[in-house]
């Protein structure tokens, strides 16, 4: 990044490029709650930022307080470059992000009511009415009350009213939820990666034996629960492996370091503290920090780093000889 130069101001509309704004962007007047906030390349804001509408043009942008849009922050189709989230971000209206080029980080929660992303990573959840992600990673869950439109990504979870998956859906966490029964193009992959090695493959070692992504099947794993109360029923769709976890956990399986990778991500806008972790049968400890992590992902969500499958079937005289 190019030496930026230190700005004040006090306009109602403003214009940033090769900026460091030392502190907060916050109206102190009335009038300044409509105020228009345009960055067009190479800024950083250390403090948060309230704007009527926040639009980033270009990347090599990085907000470092908390950010919320009255109306709507826009990341623009052609911005290239880092653009980066530090703190939660929230909207009113919509969060809207095309960019195909652009290298978009969310350190922490995502809350509007319209959330729209393209190549993103978010470290910690997406609430909102209505989500569309493609090819995004979400370390947290997608907590939708409408609908969730999810085109090659991968998430922790989702809990939504309605679900439409395309390509593939890589789940972190063995459950997910919705209300109506999840609509899925022909030809889409479903996998869960509850029981992948996550930190063998972090580390770059051979993951542990009976390892591996479960392919799931969007009927035979739905287990729907009718929950009711004097006056309505309300019908609750799990999509789940988790019956295939919990055997695993009694089969006494490697632990395979998913949460503690999982946590270290998602708590990264709130520690001041470097972590490393130690695969088993590594004498050298690997750092974790927050790009290593995302990398990581995209190159599973794009098949640059190959999961082998298991089937998620176990032997019950298995696990009773493992507890006699």
């Amino acid at each position: 990044m190019t030496e930026l130069t230190e700005i004040r101001f006090n306009e109602n509309n403003i214009l940033l490029k090769n900026n460091l704004v030392k502190g907060p962007i916050l109206p102190e007047k009335a009038a300044e709650l409509s105020r228009t906030i345009t960055i067009q390349a190479d800024t950083v804001i250390e403090g948060a930022v309230y704007a009527h509408k926040l639009e980033i043009q270009q990347g090599k942008t990085e907000i470092k307080g908390a950010v919320f849009a009255q109306l709507e922050l826009y990341v623009n189709s052609e911005a290239k470059g880092d653009i980066s989230f530090r703190k939660s971000v929230g909207s009113a209206n919509s969060i809207v992000s095309r960019a195909l080029e652009c290298n978009l980080m969310f350190h922490s929660d995502i809350n509007a009511k319209s959330v729209t992303l393209y190549n993103a990573f978010v470290a910690g959840s997406i609430y909102a009415d209505e989500v569309t992600l493609q090819n995004c990673v979400v370390i947290g869950g997608i907590f939708s009350t409408q609908s969730a439109d999810l085109t090659n990504c991968i998430v922790g979870t989702f809990n939504s009213q309605s679900v439409k998956v395309a390509q593939s859906l890589y789940l972190l966490l063995p459950s997910a939820f919705s209300i109506e029964r999840i609509v899925t193009i022909p030809g889409t992959k479903v996998y869960n990666l509850s029981l992948t090695d996550l930190g063998s493959l972090y580390a770059g070692t051979k993951p542990a034996n009976n390892s591996g992504k479960i392919e799931m099947n969007l009927e035979t794993d739905e287990i729907t629960t009718a929950l009711s109360d004097e006056t309505a029923v309300k019908t609750i769709r799990s999509y789940t492996v988790v019956g295939k976890v919990l055997a695993a956990d009694l089969l006494d399986f490697d632990k395979f370091q998913n949460h503690f990778l999982l946590s270290a991500v998602s708590l990264d806008s709130q520690l001041f503290k470097s972590f490393y972790m130690r695969v088993d049968g590594d004498e050298q400890a690997v750092s974790i920090s927050f790009n290593k992590i995302k990398d990581f992902f995209f190159k599973i969500l794009f098949g640059q780093l190959e999961i082998a499958e298991i089937d998620g079937t176990f032997n019950i005289s298995e696990i009773v000889g493992n507890l006699s």
